[in-house]
């Protein structure tokens, strides 16, 4: 079950349920068809690659999915970024607290008199790129704590964060000194990754048709296998 995130235990549970209940088909599968292989696991990659025929996705099919899909293929935005870190483990409440008063009181140091931001992260950041101001360079997508990253994206140049952003490491206040939008691949250096994509979901479509077929012809009891929830129902 720790390796099926759900809602609820017994959503967790249903779904480990399942995924046993494919396993066994497919092993059952592979002996009758007297297929070999150091493990389980090469057993069945052995018998999906025999019996599921993966289509390789055709030129056409490519440029439609680049045509319908052309904002998921670009380059990452790039931050010029400036913060200051109150440091705090996450699972120490008292010093979180502590973290963010420190983090609230440098915040109202630079709303009150305009202070330096540099001079400021100099003198109270907890991060090593207090040596230089707080400044972190140019940050792309991927590079730092996604609710930082999100931070970013909401902001505008020049401006500093209303208010601490909070994240594993402690209390961040962030300043954005400039932003770089990325821009759409063209379709030639997008290609390889559309094929790989296409590939995948066919592969995963055809494994799904064939676990579909397993159940037909066999007699199980205990789980509901027809249901709306049930991914070898598709």
């Amino acid at each position: 079950m720790r390796h099926h995130p759900a809602p609820s235990p017994e959503a967790a549970e249903y779904s480990a349920k399942l995924a046993l209940v494919a396993k066994e088909l497919l092993l059952q599968e592979a002996a009758r068809l007297e297929i070999v292989g150091d493990d389980e696991e090469g057993r069945i990659a052995a018998l999906i690659e025999r019996e599921v025929k993966t289509p390789e996705p055709d030129e056409t099919s490519c440029r439609r999915f680049f045509r319908a899909n052309h904002q998921r293929f670009r380059t990452g935005d790039l931050f010029e970024v400036s913060h200051i870190l109150c440091a705090a483990p996450p699972d120490d409440a008292m010093a979180r607290a502590e973290a963010r008063a420190r983090a609230e009181s440098a915040l109202g140091q630079l709303a009150d008199d305009g202070g330096n931001f540099a001079e400021l992260a100099t003198t109270l950041s907890d991060c090593p790129s207090k040596q230089n101001g707080g400044s972190l360079g140019q940050i792309g997508s991927g590079q730092t704590v996604p609710e930082f990253e999100q931070a970013l994206l909401d902001m505008r140049e020049g401006e500093i964060s209303s208010q601490p952003l909070e994240s594993r490491f402690g209390f961040h206040l962030i300043r954005l000194h400039h932003k770089t939008e990325g821009q759409t691949l063209a379709y030639e250096k997008a290609r390889d990754q559309i094929a790989g994509y296409l590939r995948e979901s066919a592969q995963r479509q055809g494994i799904s048709r064939y676990l579909s077929l397993l159940i037909g012809r066999a007699d199980i009891a205990g789980i509901d296998l027809l249901g709306t929830d049930s991914p070898l129902a598709r």
